[in-house]
């Protein structure tokens, strides 16, 4: 009885199976779109579901044409119906990598491109015909951005920084004893010359945190109270 949720692409699909593939991919592309809307991403509710629809009509239009597959004696040429989802599965790389934002070292957008290929592959599941993997995919795909987002949170990741201070190399200054307690390293870069025209010292600042601006801030602070802070630029990568 529920045999279509296994089966492979039939060659000639019944109309009420077509729009159960639609209607499946409105829902997981919605599902999704929605935990994306809410979080404040580019690629929110509306924009979800269309991609995963594109490429849910690309591979039941392939699914269609299956039985023209080949090339006749009248024809010089053969018709490939599958290069209409791997057509739909390059154009949403080149707007995923639209999504991608970099202002100086920190990126932007790389979940949310990830996001919308993956609902790509979602539609293509559901256009094809594969109800049960479409619907394993959605649920894992909401596991994954919804509560795990948490496991972010906790996680204490490496956090980089790049420090300017004034300096010379004969007055290399000591951070050890100001780092040291915050659990934070730092490695030298280079000498060089600050914004104000003084000679100063670039260091690399690392350090495990959870929440990155109060420990980035904490560090600041302490920084200032002990030496003349010319720059403190974070390296950290947003997603």
């Amino acid at each position: 009885m529920l045999s279509f949720l296994t089966d492979a692409m039939p060659l000639t699909p019944s109309w009420w199976e077509i729009a159960l593939r639609i209607i499946l991919t409105v829902v997981a592309g919605g599902l999704i779109g929605l935990d994306r809307e809410r979080g404040g991403h580019p690629a929110g509710f509306r924009t979800t579901i269309l991609v995963a629809l594109a490429a849910c009509l690309a591979m039941i239009q392939a699914n269609l044409l299956l039985s023209t597959y080949g090339k006749t004696f009248s024809y010089f040429t053969q018709m490939d119906v599958l290069r209409f989802p791997l057509g739909v599965l390059t154009g949403v790389g080149f707007i995923g990598g639209g999504a991608i934002l970099r202002r100086g070292d920190t990126m932007t957008g790389v979940t949310t491109a990830a996001t919308m290929w993956f609902m790509t592959v979602v539609g293509l599941c559901f256009g094809g015909g594969q109800i049960l993997t479409g619907t394993v995919a959605t649920a894992v795909a909401f596991i994954v951005l919804s509560p795990m987002k948490q496991l972010d949170l906790w996680l204490r990741c490496e956090q980089k920084a790049t420090l300017v201070i004034h300096g010379t190399e004969a007055d290399l200054p000591e951070l050890s004893e100001v780092l040291g307690p915050l659990g934070c390293t730092a490695h030298f870069v280079s000498f060089g010359q600050t914004s104000e025209g003084r000679p100063g010292v670039t260091f690399e600042l690392r350090w495990m945190a959870k929440d990155r601006d109060g420990s980035a801030r904490a560090i600041f602070d302490a920084l200032s109270e002990a030496h003349h802070v010319a720059g403190f630029s974070m390296l950290s990568t947003s997603t």
